[in-house]
């Protein structure tokens, strides 16, 4: 009986540590999550995958000893999930470039499954596709995170803003041009090294 009630208290001081970890985390977190995707329901939704990935594993008997680190980094793989399962989802569009080769970003970033160093060259890219992102033209951003990020189709989008399907194909051109010479330089100096 004794055991037992040692189980218990070691379930209410993990509880309350769990609790106290995520309100502390939450409001920074989020923070993290919304700078790096668009629509605010897929940031709770990845928000909440988290913590429940976080409830899992305590639950599993397998604590985390640096949870904020922890919670950072199964963040960023749930968003790059999200990304890819759009950008398989969404039907492209955009017209091919001088060299006939397809304008897809996904072939610039490695595959996180390919270990530890393609995992880290990935961030990377994504943090430096981000700040690239912030660097276009409006236009050419809106179009390209309403396509790729929120799998909208060319004519969903003329219809909501009014703009031609030609205009906005050609604008999301301009902006994965851009994003794919800004990229392909981070890609090449990893390559190097």
């Amino acid at each position: 009986m004794h055991e037992t009630a040692g189980a218990a208290w070691m379930s209410v001081e993990q509880e309350q540590r769990l609790t106290a970890d995520i309100a502390r985390e939450r409001p920074k977190l989020r923070n993290f999550i919304r700078r790096r995707v668009a629509d605010e329901a897929d940031v709770e939704d990845i928000l909440q995958d988290v913590f429940a990935e976080l409830l899992e594993a305590y639950r599993l008997m397998q604590p985390v000893e640096q949870v904020s680190a922890w919670l950072y980094r199964v963040a960023k793989n749930r968003m790059v999930d999200r990304f890819r399962k759009r950008k398989t989802e969404a039907i492209s569009q955009v017209p091919q470039d001088e060299t006939d080769e397809s304008l897809s970003l996904d072939g610039l970033l490695p595959s996180a499954a390919a270990g530890p160093e393609a995992a880290y060259a990935r961030g990377v890219l994504l943090e430096e596709l981000e700040q690239a992102l912030s660097e276009l033209p409006v236009e050419q951003r809106d179009v390209f995170m309403a396509h790729e990020i929120d799998g909208k189709s060319f004519k969903q989008l003329a219809a909501e803003t009014g703009v031609s399907v030609n205009t906005l194909l050609s604008r999301k051109h301009y902006a994965v041009r851009s994003l794919r010479q800004r990229l392909q330089r981070i890609h090449d100096e990893f390559n190097e090294t």
